[in-house]
């Protein structure tokens, strides 16, 4: 049993001696105790106030004495107005750390035939261009999510909708018509992805460039932008495609191919992977379907002009269009298209959409949509809507070829952390592989928990030079003092030193209380982070694990301490420490290295 759960039993036992009132030990939480008060664990009496028919100190203090009364756990407690400080007996801790050392997976839940499964959607790239920092940041929250629910005991799907047709698609394709000469990744020495986002840049490039011709003869910037040559043939390629045009789909195929290929390299570096794969260009029909039986239903109503919408003032918002007067699909078309194909893949309980704050519109009017048309998730569906990542210097614009490319980020992180590695000594000894491997979990470690660790609801500003940094809340400092202690575990290995000690014989003080007392906070931050979406909560979680750690590393001998009991208990405390450590970076999907 773990400590929280002898206090509330307790706790719930004096209420009922002293004022007979039955209350469910599990409705009691206790808190850990603010830093500035004594004690370990907090008990806020305010909900029993009603039963003691006594002020908040006078019921605070009885239950307290009852408490150490007749519970051996509570050593000694103090009142703070309705605020209850429990001080737990030193050697109960012992019980903690064995409890969660005999715990398989501590603080994770295995699923069950039984467990809801969730499906979860992230990355969402278009095929026009490679994949840059914010789709970094989308991925990371989207792959860190899963393993998060996972954890929590739900079945969960990975899945990713990649948005493979419409104008941006065929301006690429028509840029390298244009002016490719036949490139490809291969004569190139290109990555797919980045070979098309340059046809991308170049459309734009040429089509301003066409525009200021056109205002030069006298047209309005409207007037331009209608008369266009270029974006008009980019028009009638789109139509093409739309009519199956066998030419324009040979190319697209081959283009899409190229990229999918660069995206799965950029994937696989990144540590992140699908269970399943969804093209709009297999999922816009389908909506089309979708809404059409909708219309027939009386859900969505037809305009003069042909095209059809969504009536939804009694829901609080506007009217929704649909399909175009032409008939052909929007982006909502597509997402109720994508969500009718997942449905019928798989049984889903909660759909969870991880998708940037510009799109919580979007959602809104999505979820009552699926709701309408009958999904039984729809009206539940989950935004999960994060913040825009930005660099030092501001906002990043594909069009203009100025976002950090994901690649040459992550070779940039690479290529900082073996530097700065190297400057501080950590890759001594070290052979160029392992210097190599070193470097790349030390450089993708620290742009994943930089990114990991802010709320996500925030906007954030990413800085490259501040997230490898050995010391502070960074990705690096985690993974360093996890080395450490595996270092430390090595050479009591080697040196034949035993980890098993006499629990009569240790009596843990104030540090190793609350180091253990942080391990045993860690089923409920897996779950709080669960429940609110948040990876950051894993990542601050592990920064204060290790940071209170390294105080007790700093303070108190390990292998040199001439008690062996209190040698083997450290060791065995270490151990707990970099087990947790590495469960919590697991969540945030950052590898730990055995020696840096």
């Amino acid at each position: 049993m773990s400590i929280d759960s002898i206090i509330s039993a307790a706790a719930a036992e004096a209420l009922k001696a002293l004022y007979g009132v039955e209350v469910e030990a599990a409705s009691i939480t206790p808190q850990a105790t603010r830093k500035e008060f004594e004690g370990n664990l907090t008990i806020v009496v305010f909900p029993y106030l009603k039963a003691s028919r006594k002020a908040p100190e006078a019921t605070a203090q009885e239950l307290g004495e009852y408490m150490q009364a007749h519970c051996e756990a509570v050593k000694a407690f103090n009142v703070i107005k309705g605020f209850l400080n429990i001080t737990i007996e030193p050697k109960f801790w012992l019980n903690v750390l064995a409890h969660i050392n005999e715990t398989p997976d501590y603080g994770f839940r295995a699923a069950t035939p039984e467990s809801e499964l969730v499906m979860i959607e992230y990355s969402s790239p278009n095929t026009n261009k490679p994949l840059h920092l914010g789709h970094v940041r989308n991925n990371l929250l989207g792959y860190s999510l899963s393993r998060i629910m996972e954890a929590n005991g739900y079945k969960v799907v990975k899945t990713n909708i990649v948005n493979d047709r419409g104008i941006h698609i065929c301006k690429s394709m028509l840029a390298w018509q244009k002016w490719g000469n036949g490139a490809t990744p291969e004569s190139t020495g290109k990555k797919g992805d980045h070979l098309i986002g340059d046809f991308y840049v170049a459309f734009d490039q040429h089509y301003k460039a066409e525009l200021k011709e056109l205002e030069a003869k006298g047209m309005t910037k409207e007037e331009a932008e209608a008369a266009s040559p270029l974006m008009q043939e980019a028009r009638e390629m789109l139509r093409r495609w739309e009519a199956g045009d066998e030419e324009v789909r040979s190319l697209w195929r081959t283009m899409n191919s190229w990229v999918y290929a660069g995206f799965d390299e950029t994937y696989k570096r990144l540590g992140v992977d699908f269970d399943k794969i969804y093209y709009e260009s297999e999922t816009y029909l389908e909506g089309k379907e979708k809404v059409l039986e909708g219309l027939e239903k009386g859900i969505m109503y037809r305009k003069e002009d042909n095209s059809v919408w969504a009536d939804l003032t009694a829901d609080g918002l506007d009217h929704k269009l649909l399909l175009r007067s032409d008939g052909t699909s929007v982006y909502m078309t597509q997402d109720i298209g994508t969500a009718k194909l997942r449905y019928q893949d798989y049984p889903i309980d909660r759909m969870i959409y991880v998708v940037g704050n510009e799109q919580n519109y979007h959602f809104q009017v999505l979820s009552l949509l699926l709701d309408k048309l009958g999904f039984k998730w729809g009206k539940d569906l989950v935004h999960f809507s994060y913040g825009m990542v930005e660099l030092p210097e501001g906002k990043m614009k594909s069009r203009e070829g100025t976002v950090v490319d994901a690649d040459d980020l992550m070779d940039e992180m690479v290529g900082t952390a073996k530097e700065t590695s190297a400057q501080l000594g950590k890759l001594d000894g070290c052979t160029q592989e392992e210097a190599d491997k070193i470097s790349t979990i030390i450089g993708l470690g620290a742009l994943k928990y930089f990114i990991l660790k802010v709320d996500p609801r925030k906007n954030m500003t990413f800085n490259p030079k501040e997230s490898i940094d050995f010391n502070g809340n960074t990705g690096p400092f985690i993974q360093y003092t996890y080395a450490r202690i595996r270092s430390v575990m090595r050479r009591a290995e080697a040196d034949s030193i035993p980890t098993t000690f006499a629990a009569d014989k240790v009596v843990p003080n104030e540090k190793e209380v609350a180091l253990i007392q942080r391990l045993a906070d860690f089923p409920s931050v897996v779950e709080e982070a669960g429940k609110t979406y948040s990876p950051a909560l894993a990542a601050n979680y592990a920064y204060d694990l290790v940071k209170e750690y390294n105080q007790f590393y700093h303070d108190y001998q390990i292998l040199r301490e001439a008690d062996n009991d209190v040698r083997a208990f450290r060791l065995t405390l270490s151990a707990t420490v970099a087990d947790t450590i590495r469960r919590a970076m697991w969540l945030l999907g950052i590898d730990v290295p055995e020696r840096m």
